[in-house]
């Protein structure tokens, strides 16, 4: 149950953040709502997260996830640029959050 709040709350801030780009500087109304709500959701299933799991191996999957999957967003949805030092980067995140979780008490 634990691993489900957790994606909820990296779902929520993903969203929030996708949000947040549409918002124009928070000048428009809706994505600014948007991404307040998705953001609140996202602090509200993360501290019930922490109930359960560790400070650090929660929040480095939240960011390491959600940093990763943003960044694939940013590609597909907003055009950025792909580098090869941009996918270093993400797989040494990706990389990073795994050794956390595996290194982390069960």
């Amino acid at each position: 149950m634990v691993y489900l709040t957790l994606a909820g709350a990296i779902l929520a801030e993903i969203l929030g953040t996708t949000a947040m780009k549409y918002s124009d500087g928070f000048s428009r109304l809706w994505p600014t709502l948007t991404t307040a709500v998705c953001y609140l959701l996202a602090f509200t299933l993360l501290a019930r997260t922490l109930k359960t799991m560790e400070v650090g191996i929660a929040y480095a999957i939240w960011a390491g996830v959600g940093t990763a999957l943003i960044a694939v967003i940013g590609v597909a949805v907003f055009h950025e640029s792909v580098t090869a030092l941009k996918i270093t980067g993400l797989l040494l995140v990706i990389a990073g959050t795994a050794a956390l979780h595996l290194g982390g008490s069960h």
